[in-house]
């Protein structure tokens, strides 16, 4: 895992990939403390990150488009699985080396707050607390960024579904209030999102049988508790969107309170999308 770790740390650096992802970060922040901080005189440091949180939607996809996806292109991965190492050591050595190259640049963030703070009254532990649920957030957003580069050879079309993931996530909240609340609608909704599942589990895996029975389950499953009692349902399709939102529960920390849960769920997401970088892995291995 170490040699996968130093191998992708130095081909980011030989590589514009790591100063253009740094670069961008540094610049949105940048600008971000020049309306809050210095132009509108606000000592809330938090409101900036709260602003960056926007690149995401660039910088992710274009920091991970390439990790997995270039070596299925050049047919380097064959190499990968000589190694003396398991799948799951390459993933998390590749993902490790990512967060690296993500952390450089949030260490030169965080010194803004003592900067700041000379010139005027500054919250630190909200500022520090808020920087740590940033950078948090970001590993959770390159964990899905990897899993999705493990789905495909062409480094266009994983950035196209990264960027198109992380864009739907960040409005989440806005498009709840659109989507339709009725019992009805959510039924349907749980409908299509379960087949997304079966077809997903069937690319994964292979396995028709798994992805029939996967979703023949879960459509009973919401059929019983639609028959007996369909009231459940209501509005509980806007209630999934927000849980789901990332940004959501980042926005906890930029108003001064320090989510756990929102640690565990990030946690939670990064280990359940790197699972399935390696079982996509696998599934080409054995193939």
């Amino acid at each position: 895992m170490i040699a996968v770790f130093k191998h992708e740390l130095k081909s980011y650096f030989h590589s514009l990939t790591a100063y253009v992802f740094g670069a961008f970060l540094l610049a949105f922040v940048g600008v971000g403390s020049m309306l809050y901080n210095l132009q509108a005189a606000v000592s809330n440091f938090e409101f900036v990150l709260s602003f960056g949180c926007l690149i995401f939607v660039l910088i992710i996809p274009l920091l991970t488009m390439r990790v997995i996806s270039e070596e299925r292109k050049q047919k380097t991965d064959q190499l990968l699985y000589s190694l003396p190492i398991s799948t799951a050591e390459v993933v998390v050595g590749k993902y490790l080396a990512l967060l690296v190259i993500y952390l450089i640049p949030l260490c030169i963030i965080s010194i803004y707050p003592l900067i700041f703070k000379r010139f005027g009254d500054v919250y630190l532990l909200t500022s520090y607390g808020s920087i740590f649920a940033f950078f948090v957030l970001g590993a959770a957003l390159i964990s899905i960024g990897v899993f999705i580069s493990s789905l495909t050879e062409n480094q266009g079309l994983a950035a196209g579904i990264s960027v198109a993931i992380i864009l739907l996530n960040y409005y989440s909240v806005s498009l709840s209030e659109y989507v339709s609340s009725t019992a009805i609608g959510t039924v349907i909704a749980l409908c299509v999102l379960i087949l997304l599942l079966g077809a997903i589990i069937r690319y994964l895996t292979k396995n028709e049988n798994l992805a029939y029975g996967v979703c023949i389950v879960l459509i009973l499953a919401v059929g019983i508790v639609s028959y007996l009692d369909i009231k459940k349902f209501e509005g509980l399709l806007p209630n999934i969107m927000k849980t789901l939102s990332l940004f959501e529960r980042f926005y906890a920390f930029v108003n001064g309170v320090f989510d756990m849960t929102a640690i565990v769920y990030y946690l939670t997401v990064i280990a359940f999308f790197l699972f399935l970088s390696v079982q996509s892995l696998e599934k080409r291995r054995y193939n």
